[in-house]
């Protein structure tokens, strides 16, 4: 996708995630979807991982992974994007919070921009807690730095008790091949 020269593009993170349906499937779908949306670029994609489901456990595992984007868009039209691809896979929502999903889809970070309104909050404010976000972005920048903390992301899982609860198993290639098809 090509950009004129006066946009400007801003970096951002994103986190992906199912565990209802074909998993990798619904992942594909979304990253397809992202990757075809005028203002977008998306520049790395991390490893997959089978996660631990995290607050409502009593459901299936996830498969989590991050995406690297440029953007043209504002954080609050990224969020509109994101909310989009997400009723387009769950028309019917979540049944509630945490709770089971085709794709869930949030911005960790939009550039180093701070942000706290009543429908947006950058950085994600649980990414620090979270191994399924920080195990994915330190495939993509382990230096990365948490504009409110000053940690990197590669200290912030390190930080991170890993145990049954937080579990981020890599998937191998050739689980995740149809993504690409």
């Amino acid at each position: 996708m090509n950009f004129p020269d006066s946009l400007s593009l801003t970096p951002a993170f994103l986190s992906i995630g199912a565990n209802v349906g074909n998993k990798i499937a619904n992942i594909g779908l979304a990253i397809r979807r992202l990757g075809a949306t005028e203002g977008i670029i998306i520049e790395a994609l991390s490893k997959f991982y089978k996660t631990a489901p995290q607050n409502y456990t009593d459901q299936n595992w996830f498969v989590n992974a991050a995406i690297k984007i440029q953007t043209t868009c504002s954080p609050k039209q990224l969020l509109d994007v994101l909310q989009t691809i997400e009723k387009e896979q769950n028309p019917n929502g979540k049944p509630f919070r945490f709770g089971p999903r085709k794709i869930d889809l949030d911005i960790v970070f939009y550039g180093q921009r701070v942000i706290n309104t009543a429908t947006l909050v950058i950085p994600h404010p649980r990414m620090h807690e979270r191994a399924f976000v920080l195990k994915p972005l330190c495939d993509i920048d382990r230096n990365l730095v948490h504009p409110v903390n000053g940690l990197t992301v590669g200290e912030l899982f390190e930080q991170i008790k890993i145990d049954d609860s937080q579990a981020v198993i890599a998937l191998a290639k050739e689980e995740t091949r149809e993504i690409f098809y």
